[in-house]
């Protein structure tokens, strides 16, 4: 007699937890836009005075303002973050011939750049003034590019030890690494006045969500089967 057999417990597919990551971060990226856009008076006086207070502190403690400016400079600058996607690109394809994840990680990088150049332009944020600046920045505010570049790329890089099967102890030192690195580079830009608050936050948040865009893409039509 042929035993009955049970059907097993559909298993979710990884785009459809993405999906919802991605559409979790979807929410409040666009309402801070928004607020930002349309210069919500709550939200422009918190930045307002997050700025007074950091700037004072920035401005009497001259050591601190100095190492921030070096960490935000050359250690969490944009360009540093390109050139550690640019190694993890050669190596994806010198060591793994994996030539349309490298194209992926390459491409991802380079619309996060786009899609926050093009938010400047758009949203068009003064960025804060002081009669006696510790820094100095160009361009418009919103969002923070720093804070988006370093989230995204230390995103995709977390993503990228998973997808190979990085040990425990060098993800949990991945995982520092990044999480100090992204919260850092976003305060350095507050405390050296260069960048309001919400500049900030919405750099995290855009970042987070190009990151998730790009892993659900790669899941769904990039992604080879792997056994």
């Amino acid at each position: 007699m042929r035993t009955p057999t049970v059907d097993a417990p559909p298993h979710r597919p990884p785009h459809t937890r993405t999906g919802r990551v991605a559409a979790a971060l979807a929410a409040p990226t666009v309402l801070l836009l928004f607020l930002v856009a349309l210069s919500w008076a709550p939200l422009m006086s918190l930045d307002e005075g997050i700025a007074d207070t950091t700037h004072r502190w920035a401005v009497a403690e001259s050591g601190v303002t100095h190492a921030f400016r070096v960490l935000t400079d050359w250690v969490w600058d944009p360009v540093t973050m390109r050139l550690i996607v640019a190694a993890a690109v050669v190596w994806l394809v010198w060591r793994h011939r994996e030539w349309w994840l490298a194209i992926w990680l390459a491409v991802t990088c380079a619309v996060g750049t786009a899609v926050q150049q093009g938010l400047k332009a758009a949203v068009g944020r003064e960025r804060p003034a002081w009669p006696d600046p510790v820094d100095s920045a160009h361009y418009a505010a919103f969002p923070s590019g720093h804070a988006m570049t370093a989230t995204v790329v230390c995103g995709l890089l977390l993503w990228l030890l998973h997808l190979y099967g990085a040990g425990r102890v060098v993800t949990r030192v991945a995982l520092a690494v990044s999480v100090v690195s992204v919260l850092g580079v976003g305060l350095t830009r507050i405390w050296l006045g260069v960048h309001w608050a919400s500049d900030v936050v919405g750099g995290w948040l855009l970042g987070a969500l190009t990151v998730a865009l790009a892993v659900l893409t790669y899941e769904k039509w990039g992604a080879p089967r792997r056994t």
